[in-house]
This record gives C-alpha cells, sequence and structure tokens, in this order.
C-alpha cells in the first residue's frame, strides 16, 4: 500500500484575504457615506483602486455593486435636491436613502456569506 497525502491546495479564483478585508472597510465607508459624502466618495476610491485586484473572483461584482451604488445615488440625489423646490424632492431623497441603505446591507451580507451579489 502507498501512502497517498492529498493536499488541499487553495482555490485558485479566491480572493486574497487581505481584498476581502478592504471590501470590508469598503462598505464601512459607505455606510459612514450616510452621515457624510466625504466618506463615501472615499470608498468610492477604494473600489476604483482595488477592483483589479477582485477581477475573476466574486468581490468583482461587489466593487461593481458599490461603485454603481455611489453614481446611482449621486444622481438621484442631485435629482433630488433639484425637486426639493417643490416639494417632491423630499420624498425623492428619503427613497434613495432607503435605497441606499439597503444597497450597503445586502452587499455586506453577500460579502460575509462570501457570495456574489
Amino acid at each position: 500500500m502507498s501512502d497517498v497525502t492529498t493536499i488541499n491546495s487553495p482555490d485558485p479564483s479566491a480572493p486574497p484575504e487581505a481584498t476581502i478585508q478592504i471590501t470590508h472597510i469598503t462598505y464601512a465607508l459607505y455606510a459612514l457615506g450616510m452621515v457624510t459624502g466625504i466618506f463615501a466618495i472615499a470608498g468610492l476610491i477604494v473600489a476604483y483602486i482595488k477592483r483589479d485586484d477582485a477581477a475573476g473572483s466574486y468581490l468583482a461584482s461587489h466593487y461593481s455593486w458599490l461603485i454603481r451604488t455611489f453614481w446611482w445615488g449621486l444622481l438621484w440625489t442631485t435629482i433630488g435636491i433639484i425637486l426639493a423646490i417643490v416639494a417632491i424632492g423630499f420624498v425623492v431623497l428619503a427613497v434613495v436613502w432607503i435605497w441606499w441603505v439597503y444597497r450597503i446591507i445586502k452587499g455586506w451580507l453577500r460579502l460575509t456569506e462570501k457570495r456574489a451579489v
């Protein structure tokens, strides 16, 4: 009989732990961005810088999710501010805020489950 030792090699498509941690930090920056937008801008910069590191893994979808969240949120916030003159903008801003919270929670939960968004 021969002794065969099986060594579990790491999954080549699995992202490095450092990249996973940076993705968590990016979600935290977006969450803080609900208080002051400068954190969301910092999160956007991190997302653009780190998305190449996540290419080919489930994290790539998270970076696309975060980047789209920022730009769509900015667009609808701008529309809401303009429409605030006629009061309907406050409703738009409230919906944007709820949508932003939803996207952060959904994405962060999927990240902790190591799943794509």
